[in-house]
């Protein structure tokens, strides 16, 4: 059942809010016609808006509502779920194709999952456009997902700085092997403990965005996938686990 949410009360003032940047991360169907699309918008944060009727053939909005194309939105309301009045195509930026498409999805879900509604994140935005921009020109995907993944967690401030240990309170050591405590940050890895083990040059690398070394590869995706889960509170990402069935085929 579609939440009350859909019908709020008429309010004095409703903000109208015009040729906003955004994307469409996640769309539903709402009713027969219409269409609760989920946008990620530059300087409004994730806004759920209704557009409504989106859903009929002859519906300017029917082709312009595609995920990973840049469009120009506005929309009007104060309630948790807006109204969409316009969006319209700017285009400048390649289409996602194979294996780069799911990549996307995967970044969609995450900030799904992690975004709070109506919170302004323009270091996100930005980040956002130039990891869809690096996929469709075919970069390393596991580097780039890396990447995003980091500055995320940092943004929703889940991680702190990777280069300082919170026992010593001071900087980390190239050569010895550390855990990110989600609770805590950054302290000496201890041995047979369940949490990722990782050298502190790893740390380094990522902390600097430089993912050459292959140890720093493989271990910074294994201490991603156990942070991204700790916080995620175990619950599964679809477009990961498709992503993983693929690389077993």
């Amino acid at each position: 059942m579609v939440p009350s949410l859909l019908h709020p009360k008429k309010t004095a003032k409703e903000i109208r809010i015009l040729h906003q940047p955004g994307f469409v991360l996640h769309s539903y169907p709402y009713k027969e016609t219409s269409l609760i699309v989920d946008v990620f918008s530059r300087n409004y944060g994730r806004v759920s808006l209704v557009a409504k009727g989106a859903k009929r053939p002859t519906s300017a909005l029917r082709s312009v509502l595609q995920t990973f194309q840049p469009l120009n939105i506005s929309w009007t309301g104060k309630s948790e779920i807006r109204t969409l009045t316009t969006a319209e195509w700017v285009g400048g930026m390649l289409p996602l194709e194979k294996s780069a498409l799911l990549c996307g999805f995967y970044l969609n879900e995450l900030l799904v999952k992690f975004l709070l509604r109506d919170e302004a994140n323009t270091v996100l935005f930005d980040l956002y456009v130039s990891t869809l921009n690096q996929l469709a020109h075919n970069e390393n995907a596991a580097i780039v997902l890396r990447k995003f993944e980091l500055i995320l967690l940092q943004q929703a401030g889940f991680i702190g700085d990777l280069t300082y240990c919170v026992h010593s309170r001071a900087r980390i050591l190239s050569d010895r092997y550390y855990v990110i405590d989600p609770t805590l940050g950054v302290r000496p890895a201890i041995p047979a403990e369940d949490m990722p083990q990782v050298l502190g040059k790893t740390l380094f690398d990522m902390s600097a965005g430089d993912y050459l070394d292959p140890a720093t590869q493989l271990q910074s995706k294994q201490l991603m996938r156990y942070l991204l889960s700790f916080h995620l509170h175990g619950v599964p990402l679809n477009t990961r686990q498709i992503l993983i069935d693929l690389q077993k085929l």
